[in-house]
């Protein structure tokens, strides 16, 4: 592939264009085509009521899917449903990467803790490597290093510390080609020297700041055992900001209460076509065939899938577990860090438009995955961040433009109905909305619910909502689609992790 070419760079400025256009068009369209306009308008205030109860009625369902995953014994649900055309339990192994710069001893312990927390599972089964950067020094590597080999030496079936190596040509630095690097180490040590079989293990992606469910590898055990597409698979979780939501501002808490929930929805699509995202595990052989994460491709998760996509002819999926897993909100050392920090996550996570010219481009070179298998993930793609970076604009200022830029539009019976129409759907959505905040309430923490304060600042945020979402969402989406569209790249920075000491 030629991500060089005329082609390519014009694939890349589709997201940049669509958005643009779209913001635009109410403006100018007000004067031109205020009736189509207007028509726009509806029909996406119709899909998003749509897409609003949709989600409601998924997260509702995921609740109580969670609710029976969280009851459920998995080793002693794997040996009652064992089959024949089954992976044996003795033989299964899970390898997990934790990706790691300059982050404190307390928050890389997040995930360490939880995996050795896990329950209905043998531990010996885990295999950990810590995936540390050249670039975040040696001393502070080796304190690492010596931490984490003194409290956990015996606790795991092995553990492993690697170091990226800095400056490599043709790297992006970032988590894609540290845990690229770690997985090869890990082939090379463990399944070229036949300790392990590569069919028998599964793969595990997260970062430091990853509590996963005490169920979680047993759960992956026995879906990855009865599968048998198995090879073919990637597993995900529902990822929530649950463990410091109430120390992060309003804004932000905002963004991860209506992702938190939303996540539960998605991963339920009825026609499959999420995506793998942030921290999700799939079969060692799926991620060894499709070549380990790029490196020069900063948004890791998406791109990992369309890489195993296209390399499997078009046979990879994506499946949920419905045991949560937890992970920290974007903070700071102050309230405005904070928001930056927020902004700066949501600009690197919205890069992943990036994929966009990638899909485009590797559909061209796979006519043997069915058209409409294609053309559907690649819609999905597309939809994804058209919606990211525009949906705000058209809810708002797509409802009022044309009758306050046209006011002879107005004096239409559409000109004058659109306002009351966008109106009543809006206000229906809030129904949708107060499920979803309900929901992620139910499924927080009890300690996250203690106190009259938290439940007093989780009531009264609202108000903010329309705020927090172009701010947060919107705008960092805009940003880096932007950024994409005049060819600016975009330098991977990792989310500040503040240490739990503090």
């Amino acid at each position: 592939m030629n991500k060089k070419s005329a082609r390519y760079r014009l694939y890349e400025m589709i997201p940049g264009v669509a958005a643009w256009f779209v913001i635009l068009f109410p403006i100018w369209g007000s004067f031109l085509l205020p009736k189509a306009v207007a028509y726009f308008v509806i029909s996406f205030l119709v899909y998003w009521l749509y897409q609003s109860f949709k989600s409601a009625i998924f997260a509702v369902k995921g609740y109580f899917l969670i609710i029976s995953s969280q009851k459920t014994n998995w080793l002693q649900k794997f040996n009652q449903d064992f089959r024949a055309d089954w992976l044996t339990y003795r033989h299964l192994n899970h390898v997990v990467i934790i990706s790691s710069y300059r982050e404190p001893i307390d928050v890389i312990e997040m995930a360490f803790s939880s995996i050795a927390a896990q329950i209905d599972i043998d531990l010996s089964k885990i295999h950990l490597i810590l995936a540390q950067e050249e670039r975040a020094g040696r001393d502070s590597n080796l304190a690492t290093l010596n931490y984490f080999t003194k409290k956990y030496k015996n606790i795991f079936g092995s553990l492993t510390f690697t170091t990226h190596p800095s400056d490599v040509i043709g790297e992006i630095a970032g988590k894609h080609s540290n845990e690229a690097y770690a997985a090869k180490y890990f082939k090379s040590k463990y399944i070229d020297t036949k300790k392990f079989d590569i069919k028998n293990l599964t793969l595990t992606s997260c970062d430091v700041d990853t509590i996963f469910n005490p169920k979680y590898f047993s759960a992956l055990t026995y879906n990855f055992a009865k599968n048998p597409l198995r090879y073919f698979r990637f597993w995900q979780s529902p990822i929530f900001w649950h463990h410091n939501i109430n120390e992060v501002p309003a804004p932000t808490r905002i963004i991860g209460t209506l992702g938190n929930v939303i996540h539960i929805a998605n991963i339920q699509e009825p026609d499959g076509l999420f995506f793998n995202y942030s921290c999700y595990s799939s079969s060692y052989s799926l991620i060894d065939s499709a070549g380990y994460w790029d490196p020069d491709m900063i948004p890791e998760d998406w791109h990992i899938f369309l890489q195993a996509f296209f390399a499997s002819g078009g046979h990879a999926s994506v499946e949920p577990i419905f045991l949560p897993t937890i992970v920290d909100a974007p903070s700071g050392d102050n309230y405005f860090a904070a928001l930056k920090n927020r902004y700066n996550q949501c600009l690197r996570h919205a890069w992943g438009a990036i994929d966009i010219p990638y899909a485009l481009e590797q559909s061209r070179l796979h006519p043997e995955i069915p058209l409409l298998t294609r053309v559907l993930r690649i819609f999905k793609l597309i939809k994804t961040h058209f919606i990211w970076s525009s949906n705000w604009f058209i809810l708002t200022l797509g409802t009022s433009l044309p009758v306050l830029l046209n006011p002879s539009f107005f004096n239409t019976a559409l000109g004058y109905n659109l306002p009351r129409i966008s109106n009543i759907i809006l206000s229906i959505c809030l129904i949708p909305l107060f499920v979803l905040i309900v929901l992620d309430w139910k499924l927080r923490p009890i300690s996250q619910k203690k106190g009259l304060k938290n439940i007093l600042q989780n009531i009264f945020q609202w108000p903010l909502m329309p705020i927090a979402t172009l701010a947060l969402s919107v705008l960092p989406g805009l940003h880096s689609h932007t950024r994409l569209l005049f060819g600016k790249k975009l330098e991977y920075k990792t989310t500040a992790k503040k240490s739990n000491s503090n």
